[in-house]
């Protein structure tokens, strides 16, 4: 190892006071040293700075673990405090020394106060900044309900004037709710790819009006209870736009990429002219429902073009008072989020390239501009309040079904760098780095995201709203959430700018705060929770999920022990069980080896390809004996194998199953290969039958497969 790699004692004790792994285990076991590089890359990123030469005895390292060390003191109290709903917890409070403090809890809505009292327990001191100082240890009682509290202080000491300190105070319950019905009998659902499930009436991709079809015929037709759709944040407001779902510009707001303009309201008053041009942008753009790639961009700048006709219609009434009370009760985020958009549509999406005077969210001009822009703001508000109103029609399309839990939405793990929720929570994400995973079996090179990570300190110092509004926004008219990656909530791959996948290193959040935020909002909206919690998974990580409730994720292909496939019996209860997921094949797909061509084809298999093909056929075998074993295998085509599959699956005690939409017509091309971006037409593939034809949703209606795949999973049929 050089001595660029060397990690002297003093960087990696400051590395772990800021919750930077200075080494870890990979996906084999393996015990991995950090090289100093990349520590100080992600410490900076953190704002601890720390020279490149640290010369004799680390003297800059040392130096910043102290002032680490200080930082708790130089407050009254700290920055978000957490409890679980019954367990009282100790709150420090930093105070000169000899002073009287007084601390209360001030309930959420009624600012209801109840006093903490001191905890018995000696007074801890130090020096400060020159001025003696005391740590006092107070109680927050157990019987303070769920909910979002603040403490706050009055400190008095003879000589200086009174100081006061304020905190935010989150009490979680201890457990989410599995919803009614669920535990005496199994959710079987959908997930789908919403843009792939187009329609004839689609504008060329999948949209809201088509997810409440889908949901209405999966819930009467096929018994299902919920469809789960990919993440539906919003990505750029002009073309061209991003085609990762999973790479949005915002976390926490809609795309109106996914809406129908013919279901607005206001789409009844339009004159005559004006209909005619709408419904001419819907014919030219229905044409591309059979094409064999997605094109959001021609999709997107056509009904750009009829929303923009939709919105000179004055909203009267009911519905002017309906749109001012979404904005009013939406908060600041959406004003910020409209008035990136129209900066994005005078100056570009990335805001590090617009006048350095705008690249600050509170400026005087962006102030000006959107003085200036004011109509074209209430436009991109206009979007998401009408993106609010198809979601909910969805959602109740899908319970009005007979379905238990509706729709459930997905929650990427982070945001573009120059996007929207970049430019508007600059101070709540990390510069420098982005997010990704080390290597693995699947993914042997690693993965880079390019995506920046909200800072733990400053989702601290914040009071966790940051997170608490992308959660919010994820629950709002769905039966529940699929949270992508939540061993983010844990800890973070943090990749230097520059670096390679393989030369990050993993970052610790606070997960009881992270948790306690999702569990709280969880249960007050009666939702579901799935955690993804597939590939390299820190001990007692998914034992902390099930306690809370949070179910996690089973998909078949990597249920294996010993290269044998583990019996579904054995699978866990508390989770969803899947056969496939959207980063590998369709199921058909995959017994055909579809992963491995492709990976060979785009160079990603870094050892023998042969035998990576014998280790694949191999497994595919494995899997289809264990089906014949079980007698569960009614014939030798491709169709009846994914159907015995799904039957295998069946056979799990798992709380959820979710089939996917691509099983249902025998789809064979995946819709991502991780790892790449152009490489592959990701996220771009529409939906395809056995032999690649386009199919849309009035094929997919239409398939005998749908049924028996379903009926395999254990759908009832109502």
């Amino acid at each position: 190892m050089t001595e660029n790699h060397a990690v002297s004692p003093a960087l990696a004790e400051l590395a772990d006071a800021c919750g930077v792994a200075s080494s870890f285990e990979d996906a084999h076991g393996v015990r991995r040293e950090v090289p100093a590089s990349t520590l100080r890359a992600v410490l900076a990123a953190l704002g601890v700075e720390v020279t490149d030469d640290d010369g004799e005895g680390d003297l800059s390292a040392r130096e910043a673990l102290e002032a680490v060390r200080l930082g708790p003191w130089r407050r009254v109290l700290p920055p978000t405090l957490v409890a679980r709903q019954g367990t009282a917890i100790g709150c420090p409070v930093h105070v000169p020394r000899g002073a009287i403090v007084n601390v209360a809890a001030l309930l959420e809505d009624t600012d209801e106060p109840v006093s903490l009292l001191p905890l018995d327990e000696p007074r801890i001191a130090r020096e400060v900044d020159g001025m003696a100082m005391e740590r006092v240890a107070v109680e927050v009682p157990g019987t303070i309900p769920v909910g979002w509290h603040r403490v706050t202080a009055v400190v008095e000491a003879p000589g200086i004037d009174p100081v006061s300190g304020e905190c935010t105070l989150l009490v979680y319950p201890s457990v989410i709710p599995v919803p009614a019905g669920i535990e005496e009998r199994r959710a079987v659902g959908l997930a789908a790819q919403l843009y792939q499930v187009r329609s004839d009436e689609s504008w060329g991709v999948g949209d809201l009006a088509d997810l409440g079809e889908l949901a209405g015929w999966a819930g009467r037709d096929l018994g299902a209870d919920f469809v789960l759709v990919n993440p539906m944040h919003a990505g750029e407001p002009f073309a061209p736009v991003s085609p990762s779902p999973y790479l949005p510009t915002t976390r926490r707001f809609s795309s109106p990429l996914y809406l129908r303009p013919e279901l607005v309201p206001e789409y009844g008053e339009l004159s005559d002219d004006d209909r005619r041009r709408v419904e001419g942008l819907a014919h030219t753009a229905a044409a591309a429902n059979t094409d064999d790639t997605i094109d959001r961009d021609g999709s997107w700048t056509r009904k750009l073009e009829a929303l923009r006709i939709l919105f000179t219609v004055p909203l009267s009434g009911g519905r002017a008072e309906s749109f001012d009370r979404f904005v009013e009760q939406q908060g600041p985020g959406i004003l910020g989020f409209a008035t990136w958009s129209a900066l994005a549509g005078a100056h570009g999406p990335d805001w590090s390239a617009w006048p350095e005077d705008l690249q600050d969210p509170e400026s005087e001009a962006v102030a000006r501009f959107a003085e200036e822009n004011s109509e074209e703001i209430r436009f991109h508000l206009w979007l998401q309040w009408l993106v609010g109103e198809q979601r909910a029609h969805a959602h109740r399309a899908a319970v009005d079904s007979g379905m238990r839990l509706g729709i459930l939405h997905d929650l990427a793990v982070g945001v573009h760098p120059t996007g929207a929720d970049a430019w508007s929570l600059n101070r709540s994400l990390a510069r420098g780095v982005s997010v990704g995973a080390p290597p693995d079996v699947y993914n042997q090179r690693g993965q880079d995201w390019s995506q920046p990570p909200l800072r733990p300190d400053a989702l601290a110092q914040e009071g966790y709203r940051p997170f608490r509004d992308i959660v919010r926004a994820a629950l709002r008219d769905s039966g529940g959430v699929r949270i992508d990656h939540i061993l983010g909530l844990f800890r973070l791959w943090w990749i230097p700018r520059g670096s390679a996948p393989t030369e990050g290193t993993y970052v610790h959040y606070d997960h009881e705060a992270m948790l306690g935020v999702l569990a709280l909002e969880a249960s007050r909206a009666g939702a579901v929770v799935v955690g993804e919690d597939l590939g390299t998974v820190a001990p007692g990580v998914r034992e902390t999920l099930s306690e809370l409730g949070v179910l996690g994720t089973s998909v078949m292909w990597f249920e294996q022990d010993d290269d044998a496939p583990i019996p579904p019996e054995d699978y866990r209860r508390l989770c969803m069980a899947s056969v496939t997921t959207h980063d590998l094949p369709p199921t058909a797909g995959y017994a055909e080896l579809v992963h491995v061509d492709v990976r060979e084809e785009l160079g990603q298999l870094t050892g023998d390809v042969a035998a990576e093909r014998r280790g694949a056929a191999a497994e595919i075998e494995a899997f289809t004996s264990a089906v014949r074993e079980r007698g569960l295998l009614e014939g030798d085509s491709p169709d009846d194998l994914v159907v015995a599959l799904h039957r295998f699956v069946a056979g799990s005690p798992s709380l959820l199953f979710a089939v996917s939409v691509s099983d249902l017509v025998g789809d064979r091309r995946p819709v991502n290969i991780p790892g790449t971006s152009d490489e592959y037409p990701n996220w771009r593939v529409p939906l395809s039958g056995p032999t690649g034809e386009v199919v849309g949703m009035e094929t997919l209606r239409a398939s005998t497969l749908a049924d028996r795949v379903m009926k395999a999973a254990g759908a009832p049929r109502r």
